[in-house]
């Protein structure tokens, strides 16, 4: 069953790439913008993250933190948020656990890549409930950020 607006978010605790364990329910009083993407060094992971990083002040302004979740390993994910100078966390999923729970996985990727995280995005409030979800087949798209910043301006 696909991750429903209203329900409580499922918690994980994946490490970052300072290698410290993250959970989500340390986020708990702050809205959380969760997103998951296929591929760290891609092209469209590189402009989506880099379009978060950019608008970081936006997100900080309604009191939102910004995890990003790949099945890299933490040492790919930290030499990608170094070279992009990413300024959120991004979380290691490489056993798949947070993906599996959101249901946001591909059976079978390009190149034969199995299990690797779809694109989609996740907007869980100060409760931790789930208030926007995105998951998207077309790896080639970028989730709605502007839908996510209306969600996230009715919960500021």
């Amino acid at each position: 069953m696909a991750i429903s607006i209203g329900q409580n978010a499922p918690d994980f605790t994946l490490f970052d790439t300072d290698k410290n364990e993250v959970s989500l329910s340390s986020f708990k009083g702050r809205n959380v913008v969760l997103v998951f993407f296929p591929l760290a060094f891609t092209s469209v992971c590189t402009v989506e993250l880099c379009g978060l990083r950019d608008n970081i002040s936006s997100y900080a302004a309604l009191n939102a933190d910004i995890l990003g979740v790949s099945v890299d390993s933490l040492f790919s994910l930290a030499k990608f948020k170094e070279e992009q100078n990413i300024n959120f966390p991004l979380l290691s999923d490489f056993n798949k656990d947070a993906s599996t729970a959101y249901e946001t996985i591909y059976e079978t990727f390009a190149f034969g890549m199995k299990g690797v995280s779809k694109r989609s995005a996740f907007v869980i409030d100060k409760e931790g409930i789930v208030r926007y979800s995105e998951v998207l087949e077309d790896a080639g798209k970028i989730p709605d950020f502007d839908a996510i910043q209306a969600v996230l301006n009715t919960l500021a």
